[in-house]
């Protein structure tokens, strides 16, 4: 019998050892948040329709030549992953002027970038994920610049990836957030993939498809991810069965 302890509870999901101390279990929870954390909901099924996009998504990935941290899908939500040392980074990457970056720089909204811009943020609760440069993420012995290399190079390839997979299903991929982890000497995508983490913009109606209707209160999350979801299916569905 699998013996379970909690290990992490994170704002989306929760991490649980197992029997195998290279394995862990990742289950997707029903909580949305905005603000940092400071605003939290139980939302009934987020956790699953979140779960069925990242589960897409990775195994696509995976089939691209991505190496990611997932070892199986277990049940509605939830996963065994592989147990990395995660680089307390947030790693963001921007395909189209949104969010913070309209807001600092009084960009225009939906205006898109000549060339894909990366930005970094210190993964720490209790200083509210401040932005943090290289020089700094390496003074402070986050990562090293070996891979940071390795980060920005597999980022780059992530999203080319994307932008060709949510373009055949009618969204444009505005930005998105990535973790990385450390495994075996090698760095591999961990996390998810899920609208919570990424800003997809329908391509007829231009209308949000991802937490910022959350945060907006612009309509029902579950609906819109269930959206995403659909299409992801028809386009990708035999990707993800592992």
């Amino acid at each position: 019998m699998m013996s379970e302890t909690l290990l992490y509870s994170g704002k989306a999901k929760d991490l649980f050892s197992t029997d195998d101390p290279e394995v862990l279990k990742m289950i997707y929870k029903d909580q949305a948040t905005a603000l940092n954390g400071k605003r939290k909901e139980q939302i009934t099924g987020k956790g699953e329709v979140n779960y069925e996009i990242s589960k897409l998504i990775f195994a696509y990935l995976s089939q691209q030549g991505i190496e990611t941290h997932l070892i199986k899908n277990v049940s509605e939500t939830e996963q065994l992953v592989k147990k990395v040392t995660i680089i307390p980074l947030e790693v963001v990457l921007r395909n189209v002027v949104a969010g913070s970056f309209a807001r600092k720089f009084g960009q225009p909204l939906g205006q898109r970038l000549e060339q894909p811009i990366i930005e970094y943020y210190y993964k720490n609760d209790a200083l509210d994920d401040p932005a943090i440069n290289i020089s700094q993420a390496t003074a402070l012995k986050l990562v090293t610049p070996t891979e940071v290399a390795t980060i920005e190079a597999m980022t780059k390839q992530i999203n080319t990836l994307l932008i060709k997979l949510f373009n055949e299903i009618g969204i444009d991929l505005i930005d998105f957030k990535l973790e990385f982890g450390r495994y075996q000497g090698r760095l591999i995508l961990a996390d998810e993939f899920s609208p919570d983490n990424c800003r997809l913009w329908d391509q007829k109606t231009h209308s949000s498809l991802d937490k910022d209707v959350f945060r907006q209160n612009k309509g029902d999350l579950v609906t819109v991810y269930e959206t995403v979801l659909q299409r992801l299916t028809k386009m990708i569905g035999g990707f993800a069965n592992v």
